[in-house]
């Protein structure tokens, strides 16, 4: 009896715990991920990347750093297989309504910066399941939201789940930061190329046209 009454209680407790923490970003799951990837060999070092939720509440600096990439293959256009990104789970705050990057794109070198608005049909996309591709009759939320960064700042946007196929739900082009890297801080050094990709860009040209979003 008394193990019985033991594992109801902690039944009970977590059930609480999991219905205040659902409470809190009004949410089927505990955190959405944000992530960011460039194509391949076209190395990107991500400055900042902030959030404004759909509860107009702001979460500054969750992402910086070199972003997900290849170091090998073709770098023309997005790759067959998109990945989720290098990035963080996003825990206590609703779906994005806007995410401003700032980022370096290394093999140019350039500046650019951008504030990407998120459409409500993509946060409905967010809440909704898709089918697996690797487990039958299998759907997950598709709570994923990869984001990707190419030379000449163009930007491109899927969602997925954690097996289900990555959906292309935006495309949309950065403004150039005039105060360059950093905003003007380290005299506007760029962080250092990878010897790679420096090697790869002595005898290859950038493809920027590979990248660009229909009409623009």
């Amino acid at each position: 009896m008394f193990k019985y009454l033991l594992s109801s209680l902690v039944l009970l407790l977590s059930g609480c715990a999991l219905a205040q923490h659902a409470s809190r970003n009004g949410l089927p799951y505990e955190s959405w991920y944000l992530g960011f990837r460039a194509p391949a060999r076209m190395e990107v070092w991500l400055e900042t990347a902030d959030i404004e939720d759909t509860q107009g509440r702001f979460y500054f600096g969750m992402m910086q750093g070199i972003v997900s990439l290849a170091y090998r293959g073709d770098p023309e256009g997005w790759g067959t297989r998109i990945s989720s990104g290098s990035g963080r789970d996003i825990y206590n705050a609703g779906l994005p309504k806007r995410i401003y990057v700032r980022w370096q794109s290394l093999v140019e070198p350039q500046t650019y910066s951008a504030i990407i608005d998120i459409p409500e049909t993509v946060r409905q996309q967010m809440l909704s399941k898709a089918p697996s591709i690797l487990v039958a009759d299998r759907y997950d939320y598709q709570r994923f939201l990869s984001i990707g960064l190419a030379p000449g700042g163009w930007i491109k946007v899927w969602v997925m789940g954690t097996t289900s196929e990555p959906v292309e739900v935006l495309c949309t082009r950065a403004h150039i930061e005039p105060k360059g890297s950093y905003q003007g801080e380290y005299n506007g050094e760029y962080v250092k190329l990878d010897p790679q990709v420096r090697e790869y860009l002595k005898t290859h040209s950038i493809p920027y046209d590979s990248w660009k979003c229909p009409g623009m």
